[in-house]
C-alpha cells in the first residue's frame, strides 16, 4: 500500500475516533459511537499492517492473534462488575508499551538523526517513558484498589508534597543528564533511573488517593495514557498514534476536571493526593439506631407514593440489579407514578458507570438525571430508593467537615419524605467512612442481596393485591 494511501487510512480513522467520542458524550448516541471507533480502529489496523513499516508478518500475525485472543477472552468473560478493574489494566498495558517502545527506540542503532532532530528525538524518548511509566504503575495500584486487593483508604506518608517535589527535581536533572549523554551513544544510566522514579510517583500519587476519588483516578489514568499512546507516536513517527492519544489525552483532562468541579475538589490536589485527607480532626461518630422495612412494606410506600427517586450505587452493579430495576420502574410507571434515577457523577468505580448499567438494561434515557438536576426536587420526593449506594448519599460529606468526604456534593435523598436503603450489611462504603443517614428517622434499611430484595418487590408489585 503506498504512503499515501496510508496516510488516507489514517486521516479516516482520525475522523471517526472524534466521531466515536462524540457519540460517546450522549447516552442515545453511545452505541453509534462505540461503532465509529470500533471501524475506525480496524482501518487503523488494516492500513498499518499493508503499509512498509511493516518488514515482518510472520511476528506480527503472532502478535495480532495473542493480543486479539486476549483481548475477546477478556471481553466475553469479564462482569460488568469488574470493568473498571479492566479498564485500569488495560491503561497500564498502554502505559508499559509506552516504556518498551521508548527503550526500543534508545537502544536503535540504525538511527540516522543528527543534530538538533536527535536531541529532540531523545526528548521524546525520554517523556514518553517517564510517562508510560507513571501510567503503568499509577494503573497497577489503581487496578489493586479497585478489585479490592489494596485497601481504598488513601495512603498519606508525612512530607508526601516534599516527596512529590523532590521525585519531580530528580526527574529533571536525570532528563538533562539523559539528553547530555545520549549525544554520545551514552544515557542508559540516566533512563533507567528515571524510570525507577516514574514508577514510585505512580505508586506513590493513587496509593494517596482515598478510595471514593476512584472514577476520577480511572479517568486521570486515562488521560495519562493518552498522552503516553502521542509520545509513542512522537517516536516511532506515526501520525495516527498522535492523533489518537492527544484525542485521549484531553478528552480524559477534560473529564477529570468536569468531574473534579463537580465533587468540589481541586484538580491539582487529585495528583497531589490530596483526596481523602481529613479537614483538620477526627471525623463524627455515627450514633443512633437503625430501623428496617421488609418487602411488603416497602411495595406498600411505592403504591401509596406519588414520586419515587432511584438512586443506583456499586452494589446494583455487583448484584446485576439493573434489569429488575427496569422492570420495576416499568411497572409503576404503568401505574402513573413519576419514576425518576438520580445519577452521581462518581456512583461506581469510573466515570458514567452507573449510566452503562442503566443503558444495558434498556432503562429510558429522559428519566435519568444527572445529581444537579434533582438535588432541589427531594423535599417533593415521597420514597427514594437507594440501591447499593454508600458514600454518594452520605449526609456527612455537608455536614462534618472533618468527613473525608467534607465538601463533595452529595445526592441528598435525606430531604424526601422517605429513603429506602437497600444493603447487604451496615458494612461502610468505598472511602471506609460511616453513613449517618442509615440512621436518620425518615431513613428504613432493607438488608440482603440487592437483586434478590428486588425481585420479591417485583413479584408483589405484580400480583393483584397491589395491581
Amino acid at each position: 500500500m503506498s504512503q499515501g494511501l496510508v496516510t488516507m487510512s489514517y486521516i479516516v480513522a482520525s475522523s471517526l475516533f472524534i466521531l466515536s467520542l462524540g457519540g460517546l458524550s450522549n447516552q442515545k448516541t453511545a452505541r453509534r459511537g462505540n461503532y465509529y471507533g470500533m471501524i475506525g480502529m480496524a482501518i487503523a489496523i488494516i492500513a498499518t499492517i499493508m503499509s512498509d513499516a511493516v518488514t515482518s508478518y510472520s511476528i506480527l500475525i503472532v502478535c495480532l492473534l495473542i493480543g486479539g485472543g486476549i483481548g475477546a477472552k477478556a471481553a466475553l468473560k469479564v462482569e460488568m462488575t469488574q470493568m473498571p478493574e479492566l479498564v485500569a489494566l488495560m491503561h497500564s498495558l498502554v502505559g508499559m508499551s509506552a516504556v518498551l517502545v521508548g527503550y526500543a527506540n534508545f537502544m536503535d542503532s540504525t538511527s540516522s538523526l543528527e543534530g538538533v532532530e536527535k536531541t529532540i528525538h531523545e526528548i521524546e524518548i525520554f517523556l514518553g517513558i517517564l510517562i508510560g511509566a507513571i501510567t503503568f504503575s499509577g494503573s497497577v495500584i489503581a487496578f489493586g484498589k479497585l478489585c479490592g486487593r489494596i485497601s481504598g483508604k488513601p495512603v498519606l506518608l508525612t512530607g508526601r508534597h516534599w516527596l512529590n517535589l523532590g521525585l519531580l527535581l530528580a526527574v529533571i536533572t536525570l532528563g538533562v543528564l539523559f539528553v547530555s549523554a545520549a549525544q554520545t551513544g551514552h544515557g542508559s544510566w540516566p533512563l533507567m533511573l528515571m524510570t525507577l522514579v516514574a514508577l514510585v510517583f505512580g505508586v506513590h500519587m493513587v496509593m494517596a488517593i482515598g478510595g471514593a476519588d476512584m472514577p476520577v483516578v480511572v479517568s486521570m489514568l486515562n488521560s495519562y495514557s493518552g498522552w503516553a499512546a502521542a509520545a509513542t507516536g512522537f517516536m516511532l513517527s506515526n501520525d495516527l498514534l498522535i492523533v489518537t492519544g492527544a484525542l485521549v489525552g484531553s478528552s480524559g483532562a477534560i473529564l477529570s476536571y468536569i468531574m473534579c468541579r463537580a465533587m468540589n475538589r481541586n484538580f491539582i490536589s487529585v495528583i497531589a493526593g490530596g483526596f481523602g485527607s481529613s479537614g483538620g480532626g477526627e471525623a463524627a461518630e455515627i450514633e443512633g439506631d437503625v430501623q428496617t422495612v421488609d418487602v411488603k412494606e416497602m411495595v406498600a410506600l411505592l403504591r401509596d407514593a406519588k414520586n419515587i427517586m432511584i438512586i443506583p450505587g456499586y452494589g446494583m452493579a455487583v448484584a446485576q440489579a439493573q434489569h429488575t430495576v427496569n422492570e420495576i420502574t416499568k411497572l409503576l410507571n404503568k401505574q402513573n407514578k413519576n419514576v425518576r434515577f438520580a445519577i452521581h457523577p462518581v456512583a461506581g468505580r469510573m466515570p458514567g458507570h452507573m449510566n452503562v448499567l442503566l443503558a444495558e438494561a434498556k432503562v429510558p434515557y429522559d428519566i435519568v438525571y444527572e445529581m444537579d438536576e434533582v438535588n432541589e426536587d427531594f423535599p417533593d420526593v415521597d420514597v427514594s430508593i437507594v440501591i447499593g449506594a454508600n458514600d454518594i448519599v452520605n449526609p456527612s460529606a455537608l455536614e462534618d467537615p472533618n468527613s473525608p468526604i467534607a465538601g463533595m456534593p452529595v445526592i441528598e435523598c435525606w430531604k424526601g419524605h422517605v429513603t429506602i436503603v437497600l444493603k447487604r450489611s451496615m458494612a461502610t462504603g468505598y472511602a471506609g467512612i460511616g453513613n449517618s443517614l442509615f440512621v436518620r428517622e425518615n431513613t428504613r434499611m432493607l438488608f440482603g442481596d440487592a437483586n434478590e430484595s428486588l425481585q420479591l418487590v417485583l413479584k408483589d408489585l405484580q400480583s393483584k393485591k397491589y395491581g
